[in-house]
């Protein structure tokens, strides 16, 4: 029997399914695992221990603050500086500087601010080089669908899906990408695209996946791309770094890495690689 759940976090509809007769408490554990991650690693949230941390350039974090940003940082290493959790004030300076919903139509913009992306994480500490703040927002959603899965697969096979971060334990579920349907039995995957969060400033369209090496909201070929991979935080990280790749490498480096990915084009050409077909 599927048990099902919808609620609000993380500024998206997150659903938990469960195949078990008896699921309520797990359920709970699971959304309420949300809720808990949410109060950390929210940027609008003015109580977060994020925003203590962006506030106060260094902090004694708590055991997921410094996980994450231990994620976010090896991340950074291994896309080449692709996935960036300090293009915060980036985003902000693009008009992304309240959760998505409370954005208004139009609005200023202020130019990129200068590169500075110093995170060190210490025994016990993590500090920020002056002028830098970072941004959890993506990673932070696919660690949360990691742990609520964690929890929800005391229960029995489920599937986790945070706005499209999705993450699996066990099962087969279908999930539909673009024309294919994929049957998935573990791991995670998740989307990055330019064609949901989106908004007006001074006449052009914008959204909130910034190119590091600019400081600006990128511009590929790409309109999203989607990633399988062993979880929903690498899921997460290969999506934009593929994204910002564009079309030709995005295909080059998901065959290379045999990493099943779908790639949509602005012009909607539909492109498969990593060994989809």
């Amino acid at each position: 029997m599927i048990n099902r759940r919808m609620f609000h976090a993380m500024g998206t509809e997150i659903e938990l399914l469960v195949d078990a007769d008896h699921a309520e408490r797990s359920l709970d554990a699971a959304e309420l695992e949300f809720h808990r991650l949410e109060a950390l690693l929210s940027r609008f949230r003015d109580d977060s221990e994020l925003s203590r941390l962006n506030r106060d350039g260094s902090i004694e974090p708590g055991r997921d603050l410094a996980r994450v940003v231990e994620l976010a940082l090896e991340a950074r290493d291994r896309t080449s500086g692709r996935f960036d959790p300090t293009v915060h004030n980036a985003l902000v300076a693009a008009g992304y500087d309240r959760s998505f919903e409370q954005l208004p139509a139009e609005g200023e913009t202020t130019p990129p601010p200068p590169a500075a992306r110093g995170v060190w994480l210490r025994p016990g500490r993590i500090e920020l080089e002056p002028g830098v703040q970072i941004d959890l927002g993506g990673i932070g959603k696919g660690y949360a669908a990691e742990r609520a899965a964690e929890l929800l697969a005391l229960a029995g096979p489920c599937l986790v899906n945070a706005g499209g971060d999705i993450a699996i334990r066990g099962g087969s579920w279908p999930v539909g990408v673009e024309h294919i349907t994929l049957q998935l039995d573990s791991g995670g995957l998740a989307t990055s695209g330019r064609d949901r969060r989106r908004w007006q400033r001074g006449g052009r369209e914008l959204h909130h996946l910034i190119d590091p090496a600019t400081g600006e909201p990128s511009e590929t070929d790409l309109l999203r791309v989607t990633v399988v991979a062993g979880d929903a935080v690498d899921a997460e990280v290969a999506a934009k770094s593929l994204f910002l790749a564009g079309s030709k490498r995005a295909a080059a480096e998901a065959n290379a890495a045999g990493m099943p990915a779908v790639l949509v084009t602005e012009d909607g050409r539909t492109l498969l690689a990593g060994g989809l077909a």
